[in-house]
């Protein structure tokens, strides 16, 4: 019985026998589009054949009689396009799969080494998965480690990098980059993100990093690890997880591994959209020369210089006057002292915190007005020690 609710779903024979069953008020059928009909019967045939290749094995079926199924397929498709090419297709008798390919020339070789020693990514590259920090899947860092070892040009989008997250890669992304491999890295330069990190990325061979200065836009929030093959075997991990080590080890995050084979189309997407950020004038070209501003530009984001003095007055921007007064709001004309924020890393939720307690104070003087203030780094103790 069909359950109520949306569906997208190829009518077979017996969907439209279910379907007599229900009014034409109670249906919403669309004929399929034309442009599309290649890939919504492409992805409906793939579901068949592999629930057909599973009842082959549950009867006690060979890899040669799924073979011979699969190749059966092969044979009618090339008969009924007419088009001989298809017979290519067809899986060799001895049921192999191909997980790399040395030059005769590759230096490797000299070594004595094949190429079954490649290093490669624990997680499939025809396949996407979804890694969440789980205690029995691989981390993020240490399938990172290995895709820099196989990429051919790699693209990293990230809102911060730090030296903890930097550190880990260097000697892979040092190997990648003096082979001649292209890295390009797009970031801002938000208080989280250190000038040791980029300058550290900034010394590697044949890499580019373009950083946004502008406070007065979206900020950037976008992490995306791109790794561009030759071979088409391209993948790209999307999710939650800044350059830093407790992203890539430790922290609760969710990012999604993305790849040409299953999603061409998405990853298709994910490398366009870095080229227009790519080719945006907001993203400006790092150098060595740009160290000192880029140093005044994370300074100010805590409103201290360098050494760790305040220069001038700190004044809230207008979002953050915004909630300032959504509190005093909350507090005075609701009558609501437990209060939450959330707001994107870089926004000033320190400095939102400090004004408050600011103004708190100011409207309290005959109050003792305590403050507790939790983290869970003493660098980040530090930095808003500053800001108060």
């Amino acid at each position: 019985m069909l359950q109520p609710g949306l569906y997208e779903q190829v009518i077979n024979s017996q969907l439209k026998e279910e379907l007599t069953k229900i009014t034409q008020a109670c249906q919403w059928i669309e004929p399929i589009d034309k442009a599309e009909a290649s890939k919504v019967f492409s992805s409906y045939l793939s579901k068949v054949i592999e629930h057909a290749l599973d009842i082959v094995a549950e009867n006690n079926g060979s890899i040669d009689d799924q073979i011979e199924l699969v190749n059966k397929i092969i044979l009618l498709i090339q008969q009924q396009t007419k088009d001989a090419d298809f017979i290519n297709f067809s899986i060799d008798q001895y049921a192999s799969e191909l997980f790399a390919v040395l030059s005769e020339k590759d230096p490797l070789l000299a070594i004595n080494k094949q190429a079954r020693d490649l290093t490669r990514p624990q997680t499939s590259l025809s396949m996407s998965s979804l890694f969440t920090g789980a205690p029995k899947e691989p981390t993020m860092l240490s399938e990172l480690k290995k895709e820099i070892q196989s990429a051919d040009g790699i693209d990293l989008i990230v809102s911060f990098i730090r030296w903890s997250g930097v550190r880990p890669i260097i000697n892979e992304l040092l190997d990648f980059t003096n082979k001649g491999g292209k890295l390009r890295v797009i970031t801002t330069y938000t208080g989280a993100t250190q000038v040791k990190a980029i300058e550290q990325l900034c010394d590697l061979a044949n890499t580019q990093i373009k950083i946004s200065y502008d406070t007065k836009t979206t900020r950037l929030h976008a992490k995306a690890y791109i790794f561009h093959r030759y071979t088409g075997f391209s993948t790209a991990y999307v999710g939650s997880s800044n350059l830093s080590n407790a992203a890539l080890t430790s922290g609760t995050e969710w990012n999604i591994k993305i790849t040409k084979q299953d999603m061409k189309e998405t990853l298709d997407k994910v490398c366009a959209t870095f080229e227009s950020y790519w080719n945006q004038s907001e993203y400006e070209l790092y150098s060595h020369e740009d160290v000192q501003r880029l140093s005044a530009s994370l300074n100010s984001q805590y409103g201290h210089s360098s050494n760790d003095v305040y220069a001038f007055d700190i004044h809230p921007y207008y979002y953050q006057e915004q909630i300032l007064d959504q509190l005093k709001a909350e507090r005075e004309v609701h009558g609501y002292y437990k209060n939450l924020i959330v707001a994107a890393t870089g926004t000033g939720k320190t400095v939102i915190s400090a004004f408050d307690y600011k103004n708190y104070k100011e409207s309290h003087r005959n109050s003792a007005c305590r403050l507790l203030f939790v983290a869970h780094r003493e660098e980040i103790l530090k930095q808003s020690m500053m800001t108060f």
